[in-house]
Order: structure tokens, then sequence, then C-alpha cells
């Protein structure tokens, strides 16, 4: 026998202004259900939320919490006013009967000593905070409003960890596809006014969304043409049954009440880029750069060049120093060593992490036009601004609202239309896809994909960086940054292979016998290598296959040196990922095959040669 759900909102109405945002919206959660909420930006999934929490009144419908069952709501702007420290913040949030150590304990799992003063938080610092306070309690239901936002990638990972070994029902919003991916099982669409449940988690939901879609778009095709021929009759048709005549016209209008009510998806944003001329072929090429504040290594001796065309991604944890080496790329702050040339003809154009750079009671207008009239200059030409404004889902009626009425959603969008309004072939995008909807983030990706210059972009977004990058400058630890190909999926791939191949063989216990074998030939080689010095072995002569092995091992040598170039060289074609996913990882897996061989190859030679040293020496 079914259980009931422990949460139910049914037909749910609420109206802003003239604007009806939910007509008739439904949410039911069952115990142990994990659903995300799907939607655009303006949609109603926070005002849904909110709702559910029972933190907001709906005009229509019906709100029920089974007895007894404990909710916890994650805003996206958390309130810490009257708290003195994060402990004290989060403890607020325990029940009478919750275990007061988690408090203590998740702050410690999220970076945080609960000695802060929630006044001088960053919003990485702010939102950890405020998940410490919804997680502590363990609630029977969790409402979660874009809980990775300002979150590095381990605590992201971190964060689905836990949540995957919770008992609570999740309710989700995000625009993270990888956390959605993990973590949901059903998905509820927010579309139009109306909610949409598909009984399968949010890997299904875009295919099956666009399904319905279609499915809408043939049947508004129907809708047109019986339209068109009615009146077509109306104006042809014969008109001496008055009767009759009464009644087509009553079913024409029914058709064209109709029509008004099948709205449309809500418009498209329209992203494009406006391009300047072709940089020269190398835009960046950095040699042995540093950088220290204080006794603070931000980056150790790292070298890297950059290719006209190249998409490259950015990524570590939070104050790793992800910002400061994109600022020293990109010329912005110089290196204390080493040595950096930037190509020739760069128009760079930059959208800061911070949203918050424009006065918040500047308009939309004037943060496009610069405050000069009702024109802004795209590409070099004069557009109407609210024409503009359309391209990014901005209503008329918003080109005089102060920017501190926007949504998160709507400052992102409006920082992206300020920046690819100004031609370029250096883009330089820190945090873009904060705040930002799916659909956006699609066409965002799609026009980074079909953007000719050079791209440098930090995000938390993997799945964002494996649709968009060619190669991933990664944060190794102790100011430590290496270089991956590929997207950040093909980065862990790499790094496991190289964790791998480097593995050592732990030392016996004291007293005991090593019966470990090497991982690898190449590490077989070495231990032998290092077995031949140590042991100081009789003197002896050298077999036929030693010597052999001397004489061939130099060609095998070059042949796999020359392999490894060649297989490098076609890495290094900066579209190969996104035209060819299967040759490059193809190609992944061959050089680092080659590159193992090699190294067995070389150490080979190395004992070999000690070897007869040794038998020359007679030691």
């Amino acid at each position: 026998m079914a259980t009931p759900p422990l949460l139910t909102l049914q037909d749910i109405d609420i109206r802003l202004g003239r604007q009806q945002l939910l007509d008739g919206a439904h949410l039911s959660v069952a115990q142990g259900e994990r659903l995300c909420l799907i939607g655009r930006n303006g949609s109603g999934k926070s005002t849904l939320l909110k709702v559910a929490a029972d933190m907001l009144e709906p005009d229509g419908g019906t709100r029920f919490l089974q007895p007894g069952t404990s909710v916890r709501y994650l805003p996206q702007e958390p309130d810490f006013s009257g708290f003195e420290t994060t402990l004290a913040y989060v403890e607020a949030g325990l029940g009478p009967l919750d275990e007061i150590y988690r408090a203590r304990y998740l702050l410690g799992e999220l970076g945080l000593t609960g000695e802060e003063d929630p006044a001088h938080l960053s919003g990485g610092e702010s939102r950890r905070a405020a998940l410490a306070r919804v997680l502590a309690p363990q609630p029977d239901i969790l409402l979660l409003d874009e809980p990775t936002n300002h979150l590095d990638l381990p605590a992201i990972q971190w964060l689905e960890r836990e949540l995957e070994g919770l008992r609570s029902s999740l309710v989700l919003i995000s625009h993270d596809r990888r956390f959605l991916e993990t973590l949901s099982r059903k998905t509820l669409w927010l579309d139009r006014g109306g909610t949409r449940l598909l009984e399968e988690g949010f890997s299904a939901f875009e295919a099956w969304r666009d399904e319905r879609l279609e499915l809408e778009e043939r049947e508004r095709h129907k809708l047109d043409r019986k339209i068109a021929a009615e009146e077509d009759w109306m104006r042809y048709g014969v008109t001496a049954r008055r009767k009759r005549n009464v009644r087509r016209v009553a079913e024409l209008d029914a058709l064209r009440q109709r029509k008004r009510e099948a709205q449309r998806g809500g418009g498209q944003v329209r992203l494009e880029a406006a391009e300047g001329e072709a940089s020269g072929k190398r835009v960046i090429e950095a040699k042995g750069i540093t950088k220290a504040f204080d006794d603070r290594v931000i980056i150790k001796p790292f070298s890297v060049r950059i290719a006209r065309g190249d998409r490259i991604g950015l990524v570590g944890p939070n104050g790793a120093g992800k910002t400061t080496l994109l600022r020293i790329l990109t010329g912005g702050l110089e290196p204390d060593a080493g040595s950096l040339q930037r190509g020739t003809n760069l128009d760079m154009i930059t959208l800061e992490q911070k949203r918050d750079e424009l006065e918040p009671a500047m308009t939309v207008k004037n943060a496009l036009t610069g405050g000069r009239g009702d024109q802004v200059m795209v590409n070099g030409q004069a557009r109407h601004v609210v024409s503009y404004m359309k391209d990014f889902l901005f209503k008329p009626e918003q080109a005089n609202t102060p920017l501190e009425r926007l949504s998160g959603g709507e400052r992102g969008r409006l920082m992206l239309a300020r920046a690819l309004a100004q031609p370029s072939n250096l883009m330089v995008l820190d945090e873009p896809t904060n705040d930002l909807d799916l659909e956006t983030l699609d066409l965002l990706q799609d026009m980074l994909a079909a953007y000719t210059g050079t791209v440098l972009l930090v995000s938390h977004d993997r799945d964002f960086l494996d649709r968009v990058v060619t190669s991933v400058i990664a944060f190794e630890g102790d100011g430590h940054w290496q270089e991956y190909a590929g997207g950040y999926a093909d980065m862990e791939v790499q790094r496991a292979a190289a964790s791998t191949a480097a593995g050592q063989v732990k030392a016996p216990a004291p007293g005991k016998a090593a019966t470990a074998k090497p991982s690898s030939p190449s590490e077989k080689a070495r231990t032998d290598a290092g077995n031949a010095v140590e042991a100081k072995a009789s003197p002896r002569k050298l077999s036929f296959k030693d010597k052999h092995a001397l004489e061939t091992l130099p060609g095998q040598i070059e042949a796999l040196t020359a392999k490894a170039e060649s297989l490098q060289g076609v890495l290094d074609d900066p579209d190969l990922f996104t035209r060819d996913p299967d040759k490059f990882a193809e190609t992944v897996d061959a050089l680092q095959a080659t590159q193992e061989a090699l190294a067995a190859s070389e150490d080979e030679w190395l004992r070999l040669e000690i070897l007869r040293d040794e038998l020359a020496s007679g030691t």
C-alpha cells in the first residue's frame, strides 16, 4: 500500500501585479523522494519552494504537511542578522531533539570554525554556513534553492556525498547539471505557470522536454491552419444561412481564444558575441611565472602556451588563486618571476565574478547604454536598447527597472549583454554560469563553441567545462598548477592514470619480506635498477639478451619519443575534442601507453648501462 506524501501543494496560484506567476501549480513530496524543480529564471521556482516551506501565502490553492514532519529550507540569500557567530546561526536551526554536535561537525566539514562573524563572510562562506544550518537537523524534507552557488568543486562534491547519505526527502533547484543528474530521481518542470512531472531524474529531462515542446508546436500549427480556414470561410463563404454563420463566428472566436491561451515558451535568449579582428596565432605564452603574497605562495613556476581558438578552463578550490592566475595571464597583475608574452592585436572583454560592480540604483537601460540615450553599440552598430534587451529576455517595461530589483539570473544576463556587445577576440569569463538557468547555459556554451577567438574561463560547473573547454588548468596543491587536455572529466581520467603510473610499492613491515609487485613496467625497471646499485651484485658477463637490448633500446626510445610527439601534436588541435571526442579519447589512451612504454625502455637502458659500467670497473 502506497504511503501518503509528506508534503502536498495543490492548485497553487500566485499573481505578481498583472503577471500570473503560478497558475494551478502542483508539488508532491513522498518519503525519501529526490525531486529536482526545473524552469527558467523568473518562472517561479523559488516562489513555489517558499510556498512549500510555508514562508509565502499563495493567492489560491492548498498546502498540506503531514503532522510531525520536519522541513528545512535553504534560501538563495540567507539572513544572518542577530547572530554573532556562524555556530550560533547553525545551532539556532536545530530542534529540541536534534543532536547539537552536528552543528560544529558540519561547520568543520565545510571549512568553517564556528567563530566567524556572519557580517564578514564571503559568498562561499555564507553558503557553507547556511548549508550546515539546514543539514544539521537531518529533517524529513530538505528544500534547497541553488545549494551549489558560490561553492568550489571540492565543496560541491562533498555536498553530493552528504546528500546521498541522508534519508531526507529532497527538492532541489540548481543550474548544475552534474549535481542534478547525481541526486534527482524525479523531475518537476515549471513552465508558464504550470507544473509537469517526469517520473525520472534530470538526465532524462531535456529529451523529454524537447518532445513536449515539439508536440505543442505541431498542435499550434494545426490550430493556426484551422483558424486560417475559418477566416477564409468568413470572407468568402455563403452568408445566407444566418444561424450557421453565427455558430461559425462563435467557433472562430473560440479558436482565437485557444491560440491566445497557448502561450509560447516565453521567448529565447539570443547570445551572439561581437567578434573583432583575428588575433595573432600566439595569444599568451608564460614561462616559469611565479606569484606570492607575503609568505603565501600562490603560483610556483608555471608555464603554458595559449593559441588562438583555445578555450581554457581554470579549476581549483576557492582561494587557490584562480583569479590571480587569470589576472597575470591577461595583464592585470605582474608575476614575481618568469616571463610572459602576449600576442598581437588582442581585443579583450571580461565578465567579472562579482555582479555588483554597477550601482544598485542604475537602471537596466543606463547599464546597457552607459547613460547615453536609447542606443546601445553592438559590434560597432547602434541598436535600440529595448530591442537588444529582448535578446536577453528582458521586457520593454524593465528598461527603467533599478538593478537592485533584478533577480540573480537577470543580473547575470545583463552582465552578459554588456560584455557581448563589445568586439573581442579574447574573452575572459570568471564564473559566468552563476545564477543562469539551464536554457541560457545551453545557449552560452553554443555561443562559446562557435566563437572564433580565445576563451579563458573560471568555473565550478563540471558539465559546462566538459561541454566548452579544450583544456583545463588545474590547481594541484601547494602553489602547483597543471594543464590537462580536454574537459573536467578528461582531467579526472588523466589524474587517475598519472596517479596509478606513479604509484609506489609500499615498504615491507619490519622483519617481513617484500611480496608486492611493481604496478607498472617502468616501476619494475626502476626497482631493478635500484637493486642493481644497492645490492652491488657480483661481477658477471652481459648476456646475449642484455647486449642486444643495449644495441636496440636507443632506436626503440627514439621511435617511442617520435610517436609520443606525433600523438601530442594531434591533441594540440584545439577543436579535436569538440569535433571528434572518440578520436580524442583514443589519442589520449595511446599517448599514455606510449609514454609508459618510453619510460620503461629508458629505465631498462639505464639499468643495463649501470650493470655494464660495474662489470667494466670490476666492482
